[in-house]
């Protein structure tokens, strides 16, 4: 008998078999009837399943065979090779003056001997100088014109409310409704707007493997031969970009912009919550799931029993707990997973508990964070849980006082133990390829930090040598990293932009509600969140976000009233004279050193998406906190209170980062787009032509 008839038979035999309806009364089988309809979309199914098992065990087969060609492949695309591995490790932010000085002082020295034995340049940064824009001319080795990152948010055209610039999460298209209960008959989807081909996209395919951690921009992640962990705007569990709960006692109201403040009920020594998690989807109206909680004390207030989901876990006052996993049931068999830190940071008299956004749990992630998807899986099988959240760090958290600066720095150097982890994990696995990984560690304590590096916050006595801590922390990262260095690997240490002072907040908004380039309706002299109430009719140009300054252009916003062409030119050239130099008038200093036109930056297919101009704030002055959401207020330039005290958001001229290789590093004036090419360069691939940075190390 022929293979293929056998096969046929045994499946006709199995649907027999499964035809029969069970004991016959009479001792017989009963044979249910089956029509040809149903017969045949069952022998279609389980000649599927069959299928899918003979090539199981024809994989398990081939294994050795298929280890042989990818052992074969992997040699054909090292074969042109100048290097066998190559490693960035990438320091968020870390600043050449400060590294400079550190050097100077003897503190880096790991960092001295890689400029002493290998190069060290300043890194020209992005126009803007932010991480998004950065990174991702890093990732592919283009302007932003050609990658269409621009900011951290960008206005919708019709609505001209901000959005977030990388990545859009998308509803399932087909739900079937059933009364209130709402059925997604497919999955949520989510858009990468990032464009352009990232360089380890171009080496997969050339069998050269990539293990890329937690470079921003890499949410969702994209499909490549490799690995990936995403990074920034990766959301959490409820969507949004890191919302922190605070749960206390005290009746007094308070109002967070970057989490929400939820009542404790008292029972004795015993206080009760309930943890606000996503909406529930599944049925109309139901509101967001909840997960009650309790915290139970013992005599001492120090120390409480916390109690949720049937698990107990021991906290104590001002220490964080670990993650705990968070499982939110919808109804119907459906839940949603997430993890979170728990910490008291009140005990007496009033009971206070700081909880941390809600992460996408690592091990079963409700949206895609990893490439292939088991690789975030595997970290938390191997590793623990981690954090996922793109802004790990809980700025916010500070900013408004929930937490202190010890709670803030546990908690950032929680989320670097965790990331070195990975990358060691990396380094061991990785005998040929490419290792790259981001630490933000080192840009969040800056940015909450400075003021006390520059003894200007009201705890600088005891913080003041917290940045110069951390880059020595950095330092024995590099040092760790040295170890995996050998004469055919190339290791690059480098910062997408350095850091300044941000003292002073600048609302462009308002200078040009002051100077007739926007108006407000009904007279007002200041507006709401998301340009509420802006007369658009009259406005001829608008800011948000934190490096951007937009004309309001016919035919491209939704109520554009400047016409493309001469009339838009002009302006730009009008609100370039006007604002480039323009002084503070509270504190005579210049506040906006230049004002850049992004049509003479940069060219590409994503222009029309980007700001029609760019903002190069002075040392020491960014765009104000309120510009940023789109809100119009009675001062131009007011102090900035907030614990975020340090940034990069200003002239980018001014905010170079660093890059250090064991290498000869022969440009001169190297920038964050020529590393995406010399990674091609260094593994015998010509750049394509699109990419437009240069290899930083030349070849004979």
């Amino acid at each position: 008998m022929k293979k293929r008839e056998f096969l046929f038979g045994l499946a006709v035999f199995v649907v027999l078999l499964m035809q029969a309806g069970g004991p016959d009364p009479e001792g017989g089988l009963t044979l249910a009837y089956i029509g040809p309809g149903a017969g045949f979309a069952f022998l279609g199914s389980f000649l599927s399943l069959l299928a899918g098992f003979l090539l199981s065990v024809l994989s398990i087969v081939a294994w050795p065979f298929r280890m042989l060609w990818r052992l074969i492949l992997r040699r054909q695309g090292f074969k042109n090779a100048r290097i066998q591995k190559l490693i960035f490790l990438g320091l968020d932010g870390l600043d050449p003056g400060l590294a400079e000085r550190y050097m100077a002082e003897g503190k880096l020295p790991n960092l001295s001997k890689l400029r002493e034995t290998g190069s060290y340049r300043k890194l020209r940064t992005t126009f803007p100088s932010l991480s998004p824009v950065a990174w991702s001319t890093f990732a592919t080795g283009v302007n932003p014109a050609k990658h269409n990152i621009f900011d951290f948010l960008n206005r919708n055209m019709k609505s001209y409310v901000p959005e977030l610039s990388s990545a859009r999460v998308h509803k399932p298209r087909r739900i079937l409704n059933l009364g209130k209960l709402r059925l997604p008959l497919s999955g949520p989807t989510v858009e990468m707007r990032r464009k352009s081909q990232p360089f380890w996209k171009l080496l997969g395919q050339q069998n050269i493997g990539c293990t890329i951690l937690r470079v921003p921009i890499t949410f969702p992640p994209e499909k490549f031969n490799g690995r990936l962990l995403s990074a920034m705007c990766t959301p959490d569990l409820r969507g949004t970009q890191g919302s922190f709960s605070m749960f206390s006692t005290a009746l007094r109201e308070v109002t967070y912009e970057g989490g929400s403040r939820y009542p404790l009920k008292r029972d004795g020594n015993r206080v009760e919550g309930s943890i606000e998690g996503p909406e529930n989807a599944l049925w109309d109206g139901a509101g967001a799931m909840q997960i009650p909680f309790s915290l139970s004390f013992n005599g001492a207030r120090q120390s409480a029993t916390l109690e949720v989901q049937g698990e107990r876990y021991p906290l104590k006052r001002g220490e964080y707990s670990p993650w705990i996993k968070l499982n939110f049931r919808a109804g119907l068999g459906a839940s949603v997973s997430g993890i979170a830190r728990f910490m008291m940071t009140e005990t007496e008299p009033e009971v206070s508990l700081y909880v941390t956004p809600i992460q996408i749990d690592p091990e079963k992630p409700a949206l895609p964070i990893s490439h292939p998807s088991f690789y975030a899986s595997y970290l938390a099988k191997l590793l623990g849980a981690y954090s996922t959240l793109g802004m790990a760090e809980d700025t916010w958290a500070l900013n408004e006082g929930v937490i202190d600066e010890a709670g803030f720095l546990d908690q950032a150097y929680l989320t670097l133990a965790e990331r070195e982890g990975m990358f060691l994990n990396a380094l061991d696995k990785t005998r040929r390829g490419v290792v790259a990984c981001v630490f933000d560690t080192s840009d969040r304590v800056q940015h909450m930090f400075y003021r006390d590096l520059e003894e200007r916050g009201p705890n600088s006595h005891k913080y003041h040598k917290t940045i110069e801590e951390l880059y020595q922390r950095m330092d024995r990262l590099v040092g760790t990293a040295l170890k995996y260095v050998d004469s055919e690997t190339v290791l690059f240490v480098l910062s997408d932009h350095g850091f300044c002072s941000f003292r002073r907040g600048v609302n462009l908004n308002s200078w040009l509600l002051r100077n007739g380039y926007l108006a407000l309706r009904n007279g007002d002299s200041t507006s709401g969140l998301y340009f509420k109430g802006v007369d658009w009719s009259r406005t001829k140009a608008y800011t948000l976000g934190l490096g951007g300054l937009y004309l309001n252009i016919k035919g491209r916003e939704a109520e554009g009233v400047v016409a493309p062409g001469e009339e838009a030119e002009a302006l730009t050239r009008e609100l370039m004279a006007k604002l480039s130099g323009l002084r503070d008038e509270e504190t005579g200093e210049v506040a906006i050193r230049k004002v850049y036109a992004t049509n003479k930056l940069y060219k590409g297919p994503y222009l029309a998406e980007a700001p029609d101009l760019i903002v190069g704030y002075n040392q020491g002055y960014r765009t104000s906190w309120d510009a940023a959401v789109g809100k119009v207020t009675p001062a131009v330039c007011e102090d900035n209170a907030k614990a975020w005290s340090g940034d990069h958001c200003v002239d980018p001229l001014l905010v170079p980062g660093v890059l250090f290789c064991n290498r000869q590093v022969n440009a001169e004036d190297p920038g964050i787009e020529d590393l995406a090419p010399t990674a091609l360069k260094l593994f015998g691939m010509e750049p394509p032509a699109w990419m437009e940075g240069k290899s930083v190390i030349h070849f004979a």
